[in-house]
């Protein structure tokens, strides 16, 4: 009976992929999706940057001609400019001022560290449009809380978002607000993987905090680091949101980020150029992470 049993479960046993086809048939969804949403609307991109293509009729090819016009063209060279200064007022103060709150968040003696890494991440997760509108109200010119605050002591107002000068440093003052709670989490993961027994042996040779910090600490979470140096430059050219909301790139073009210039193409229905634009913008992006890896290496 029981040879009965066995021999009937065996029969309606499924027949097994072959060993040599099961790996390919567990990846084919992933790889499926991935080529179907990102290889093909890349490829088809970089076709349509050859192109002069204002989104109905044939597509006129135009070989390098977008690609020419774009690196004679002032408003692009000027988009680029702009995300460099925001670049260069964003990611070091970032990467000290994230570094340093890390370092206190991971202080086994800091009370309340729990709240205060929530409290840190709410920014980051907060809607970005709702935070731009915010911002647009606090730095009013007339009715703004900022100028109001510089009034109650004999300061006059400043224009935040109306004057060059001070427009740049008011959107890096909100990207910092949004995405430093980020980058902390980040550095924490790193901090955490560092023996303590590491921070012991310097304390008992009489290195101060500080000299812990930068002989031990820094060096130790260095490729953590600069992956956030990574990140945040690909999160600042790709700047969008904040500058069409707070200034609408404003005044005067001075907040007109690379990203935000690729959307003019894109409002104007100048397809072709809007994809040269982007791959343009891929290779200055991948050019700078490239810089920052060879810097990594070359400490290693």
């Amino acid at each position: 009976m029981t040879a009965l049993l066995t021999t009937s479960t065996r029969g309606r046993r499924r027949p097994h992929l072959p060993r040599a086809v099961a790996p390919y048939a567990f990846v084919l969804p992933f790889v499926a999706i991935f080529v179907a949403f990102s290889v093909y609307p890349m490829l088809f991109t970089l076709r349509l940057s050859f192109t002069d293509w204002h989104g109905s009729g044939g597509a006129q090819w135009v070989g390098l001609g977008n690609y020419t016009y774009l690196l004679g063209n002032e408003a692009f060279w000027s988009s680029l400019g702009n995300s460099a200064v925001l670049w260069l007022l964003i990611v070091p103060v970032q990467m000290v001022l994230a570094l340093l709150v890390a370092v206190l968040l991971d202080n086994a003696r800091t009370r309340m560290r729990g709240f205060y890494r929530i409290a840190f991440l709410v920014p980051f997760v907060t809607p970005l449009v709702a935070v731009a509108q915010i911002w647009v109200v606090v730095f009013d010119q007339d009715y703004g809380a900022v100028n109001g605050v510089l009034n109650l002591v004999g300061l006059p107002d400043v224009g935040w978002l109306t004057t060059t000068q001070w427009a740049k440093p008011t959107l890096a003052l909100l990207f910092l607000w949004k995405t430093t709670g980020f980058i902390v989490i980040i550095l924490l993961s790193g901090l955490q993987s560092i023996e303590p027994s590491v921070y012991e042996a310097a304390a008992i040779d009489g290195a101060s905090r500080s000299r812990r910090l930068w002989s031990i600490t820094v060096p130790l979470v260095r490729r953590t680091l600069m992956f956030s140096v990574v990140l945040q430059t690909l999160a600042v050219f790709q700047m969008f949101a904040e500058p069409f909301v707070v200034t609408d790139g404003g005044p005067y073009g001075s907040t007109t980020t690379a990203g935000l210039h690729l959307y003019d193409h894109i409002t104007r229905a100048d397809l072709g150029t809007g994809a040269a634009n982007s791959f343009l913008l891929v290779i200055v992006v991948m050019a700078l992470s490239l810089v920052f890896v060879r810097l990594l290496r070359s400490e290693d």
